[in-house]
């Protein structure tokens, strides 16, 4: 099983809203609007930034970044992973599927969720980031490491997201796909051009929609 982080595995729209706007401040730039935030939510970061605050210099931007995202982590701001979510892990886990993350985030953004002292260390069997996968959703290629990784076949995996360009990547790969509405920013008509194997309201939602899907696919 494969899961996205943003809104996801945490919510998190909200808070990187506020959070890159606070970098653009500390940087001189103007602040960018919600409509404009919400409209690139899913691209890498730094490619939705150029849209987000057009002739923004990536380098001072980077620079300031990493110093506010470790003010928000710390501050335990960003990435929080509620109990139930991590409840519905371990039920998964209990189960016997195999863990991993997949996201457009960099190396440098998931650092924090990946520390040997973090609450995922022990739940995931391997995460994958746009620094060591070499493509990005939608492209389906971003799968291509971890199937070569793991030996297993797109139709064994099922991919939770919740943007179109989740659902675009996964179904090229040829995995199943789950699409999660908890942010309430998109709703299933934003899926209209994926093939979605289930939609949940909440991310604990994924225990009973993988057990439905995997029943689906034994057949009576």
């Amino acid at each position: 099983m494969v899961i996205d982080v943003d809104d996801t595995l945490c919510l998190t729209e909200a808070v990187c809203f506020e959070l890159e706007n606070e970098v653009l401040r500390r940087i001189g730039r103007r602040p960018m609007s919600r409509a404009v935030h919400l409209s690139t939510w899913g691209m890498p970061l730094l490619d939705a930034m150029l849209e987000r605050s057009p002739g923004l210099d990536l380098q001072d931007f980077t620079a300031a970044y990493r110093l506010v995202l470790g003010d928000y982590v710390r501050s335990g701001r960003l990435d929080v992973i509620t109990p139930e979510n991590l409840a519905a892990l371990d039920v998964l886990l209990a189960e016997g599927r195999r863990l991993m993350l997949l996201t457009s985030r960099t190396e440098a953004e998931m650092e924090h969720l990946l520390a040997p002292e973090h609450v995922l260390a022990d739940r995931l069997t391997a995460a994958y980031h746009a620094d060591n996968t070499p493509f990005s959703k939608p492209d389906p290629r971003a799968f291509t490491p971890l199937l070569a990784d793991t030996g297993l076949r797109p139709d064994e995996c099922v991919y939770v997201g919740d943007s179109p360009s989740d659902g675009q990547a996964a179904n090229g790969a040829g995995l199943h796909f789950i699409a999660c509405l908890h942010s309430g920013i998109r709703r299933p008509q934003h899926f209209a051009g994926c093939r979605v194997d289930a939609f949940i309201d909440t991310f604990p939602d994924v225990v009973g929609a993988v057990a439905n899907l995997e029943g689906a696919l034994r057949g009576p």
